[in-house]
C-alpha cells in the first residue's frame, strides 16, 4: 500500500513538473512575441520620422530657395523705385523753377499786351472816321490784331491751369515719396532689431544693416562739422552708411535742431563693442593722474595700468581712435549733443561728456524709452550701467 502512494506521488510530481515546464515555455513564447511587436512599431516609427523629416527638409530647401531670394529681390525692388521717385521730384523740381520763370515771362508779356491793346484801342477809336470814308482794308487789319490779342490772353489762361495742375502733381508725388521713405525706414528699424536680438530676419542677406546711428546737437553751428567729424569716425570703424534720414523742424516742434539718424553695415555687433572698449579705455589712459582730472570709470583707477576686458583683441589702428577722439572733442565744444554709433554713445551735457558701450538689451531699452535725443536723460540712464561700461571723458577733453 505505501509503495503505491509512493507511486501516486511521484506520478503526481511528475504532472506538476511537465505542467510548469509547459507554462514557462508559453511565457516565454508570449515575451517574445511582444518583443517582435515592439520593435515592429519601433520600426515603423522610424519610418514614419524618416519620412517627416526628408519633408521637412524638402520645405526648408523650397523656402530657401524660392521665398528668400523674392523676399531679396522685392526689398531690391522698392529701393529701386524709392530711387527712380527721387529722381523723378529733382525732375518734377526743376521743372516747376522753369515754368516759374516762364509764368514770370507770360505776366510781363500780359502787361505788354494790355498796353497793346489800349494803344490798339485808341487807333480803333481814330480809325472809325476812316471807316465811314468806306476804308475796308484798314478795318480788316484792326480786328484780325483783335482777335490774335484775344488769342493770346486764352493761351495765357490754359498756361496758369498747367501750372496749377503741375503743382498739384508734383505735391501728390511728394507725399508718394515720404510714404516710401517712412516703409523703408521702418524695415530698416526691423532689421536693426533683428541684429540686436540675434534672430535673423527671412530677407537678409550679407549686406544687411548691423547697427544704428544717431547724431543731434543743440547748437546749430556746429552741425555740419559735428556731422563730418561722425561720418568719418563711421568710416574708420569699417562700417558702411546703408541709408541716412533727417527729422527736420517740420516734423518737430518749431526752433528743434535736426535729428540725424543712420542705418551702418559691415560689422557684427559684437566685434563693434570690443573695438570701441579697446578705443575708450585707450583714450581714457591719456588722462593726466595729478588729482586734478577724474579717471574713466571703465576699466582705469586707483593707479592700475590700462586692462583689456575678456574677449576684446588689441588696440586699434591709430586712424580709429584720432577719429574717435575727435568726435569727442567736438562733441566737447557743443553745450548739447548726442552722438551713437552701434553700441558707442555718447553725451555731451553742459558739465560733462560721458561714453558708453552697451549691449543689445540696453540698446533696445533706450530705444523704447525714447532718451537718445535727450542728453540729460541719456546721461541719468548711462550712470545706471555696470562701472566697467561707462567712462566719464570730462577731464581729458577739458585737457588741451
Amino acid at each position: 500500500m505505501t509503495t503505491v502512494i509512493l507511486v501516486v506521488m511521484c506520478v503526481v510530481v511528475g504532472a506538476l513538473e511537465l505542467y510548469a515546464g509547459k507554462q514557462s515555455k508559453d511565457q516565454a513564447r508570449a515575451f517574445v512575441r511582444r518583443i517582435d511587436e515592439l520593435n515592429e512599431q519601433v520600426t515603423k516609427q522610424n519610418s514614419v520620422l524618416v519620412t517627416v523629416g526628408e519633408q521637412l527638409t524638402a520645405e526648408l530647401s523650397k523656402v530657401k530657395r524660392e521665398v528668400l531670394p523674392a523676399l531679396d529681390s522685392r526689398l531690391r525692388h522698392n529701393s529701386g523705385q524709392v530711387e527712380e521717385l527721387a529722381g523723378l521730384v529733382h525732375q518734377a523740381d526743376g521743372f516747376l523753377r522753369s515754368q516759374a520763370g516762364r509764368l514770370q515771362d507770360l505776366e510781363q508779356q500780359r502787361i505788354t499786351l494790355a498796353a497793346l491793346r489800349r494803344k490798339l484801342t485808341e487807333v480803333e477809336t481814330s480809325v472809325q472816321a476812316v471807316r465811314r470814308a468806306g476804308t475796308a482794308a484798314v478795318e480788316g487789319k484792326v480786328d484780325t490784331a483783335l482777335d490774335r490779342l484775344a488769342d493770346l490772353e486764352r493761351s495765357g489762361g490754359e498756361i496758369l491751369e498747367l501750372q496749377r495742375t503741375l503743382t498739384r502733381t508734383l505735391e501728390d508725388v511728394e507725399d508718394v515719396v515720404a510714404e516710401l521713405l517712412q516703409y523703408t525706414e521702418s524695415e530698416l528699424d526691423d532689421a536693426v532689431a533683428s541684429a540686436l536680438t540675434g534672430r535673423p530676419r527671412p530677407d537678409a542677406d550679407g549686406a544687411a544693416v548691423t547697427a544704428t546711428g544717431r547724431l543731434w546737437t543743440r547748437d546749430d553751428q556746429l552741425d555740419d562739422i559735428l556731422t563730418e567729424m561722425y561720418e568719418r569716425c563711421v568710416r574708420a570703424s569699417r562700417l558702411d552708411v546703408r541709408f541716412r534720414t533727417v527729422e527736420g523742424p517740420d516734423g518737430l516742434a518749431p526752433g528743434t535742431p535736426d535729428r540725424r539718424r543712420y542705418f551702418l553695415g559691415g560689422q557684427r555687433a559684437e566685434d563693434l563693442s570690443g573695438a570701441f572698449t579697446a578705443l575708450l579705455i585707450s583714450t581714457g589712459a591719456d588722462l593726466p593722474r595729478n588729482g586734478g582730472a577724474s579717471l574713466p570709470r571703465g576699466g582705469l583707477g586707483r593707479g592700475e595700468p590700462p586692462r583689456l576686458p575678456p574677449g576684446v583683441g588689441p588696440v586699434r589702428a591709430p586712424e580709429d581712435e584720432a577719429a574717435l577722439k575727435a568726435l569727442l572733442r567736438t562733441l566737447y565744444e557743443s553745450s548739447g549733443a548726442v552722438a551713437q554709433i552701434g553700441p558707442l554713445m555718447a553725451v555731451r551735457t553742459r558739465d560733462e561728456i560721458l561714453c558708453a558701450v552697451l549691449t543689445a538689451g540696453q540698446s533696445l531699452e533706450l530705444e523704447s524709452d525714447e532718451v537718445f535725443w535727450d542728453p540729460s536723460a541719456a546721461t541719468e540712464r548711462l550712470r545706471r550701467l555696470p562701472t566697467h561700461q561707462l567712462w566719464d571723458l570730462t577731464g581729458w577733453a577739458a585737457t588741451p
